[in-house]
């Protein structure tokens, strides 16, 4: 019985993965062996990082707020105790926006956390 190959699978499969590579330098984007190795490598970097994408946001908005907090004399620390002892319910990316972009509502968030702290 004569040998059959299955080309067209085969041909899929190293299709599929020099289409994701596509873009790669060099070697990477057009040889099989090596784009499959960086497929992988980018997938295994592109599953880490989107990890740690979100405690790089959550950094963010915590220098954020520790910006503008100190601007109204506390520190972060006593802001984050006021907040939960004056029962606001903002979370930090939402509080980091106010900071940035409406002062006025986050400087009177300040008053109501000083306001809580004192008493």
């Amino acid at each position: 019985m004569p040998r059959s190959t299955n080309n067209v699978a085969a041909k899929k499969r190293r299709k599929k993965i020099l289409d994701s590579a596509k873009g790669y330098f060099g070697g990477k984007s057009k040889l099989y062996r090596t784009a499959k190795l960086a497929v992988e490598k980018s997938g295994l970097y592109a599953y880490r990082d989107r990890k740690v994408r979100k405690r790089e946001f959550r950094k963010l908005w915590i220098v954020r707020i520790n910006a503008a907090v100190r601007a109204n004399g506390l520190s972060y620390s006593k802001f984050i105790n006021g907040l939960a002892k004056s029962n606001i319910q903002l979370n930090r990316k939402s509080l980091a926006y106010l900071a940035m972009n409406d002062k006025q509502a986050f400087d009177k968030i300040c008053e109501q956390v000083k306001s809580s702290l004192a008493n």
